[in-house]
């Protein structure tokens, strides 16, 4: 976990910087998102392949538009039990993972902001 944070940090950090700047990012989600998530469920090579790319795209000679990461995962198997992953209640949903072909390999890496602003809401409200 620490070693993601290593390349997530920097990434964050610009975001904070651009705030300050106008947008001017051609894809939804932003270039500096699309690498987080990238480098959150990516090896590093793979991310920083895809991040590049990205970011070169990201210029008038490109339409833009929504282009969601893609990432290779592989499920846990569920003849598991859960109670030895501890899945047991509540589990806070940050991501979705949509399957983009029909082998179940690839799946698009989705953000759902509702579960981040709840979350931002019970910790003021408490």
């Amino acid at each position: 976990m620490k070693f993601k944070s290593f390349f997530i940090a920097p990434i964050r950090s610009y975001q904070y910087i651009s705030k300050m700047l106008p947008a001017n990012c051609r894809y939804y989600p932003t270039c500096s998102e699309y690498a987080a998530w990238q480098f959150a469920f990516n090896a590093p090579h793979r991310a920083l392949a895809a991040s590049t790319l990205r970011i070169l795209r990201c210029n008038q000679l490109f339409a833009g538009g929504i282009d969601y990461p893609v990432v290779h995962f592989q499920p846990p198997s569920m003849t598991k039990s859960l109670d030895i992953n501890g899945f047991y209640g509540k589990m806070k949903i940050i991501y979705w993972l949509v399957p983009k072909d029909t082998n179940h390999s690839l799946y698009y890496v989705i953000k759902d902001f509702d579960a981040l602003s709840n979350q931002d809401h019970t910790q003021h409200t408490a």
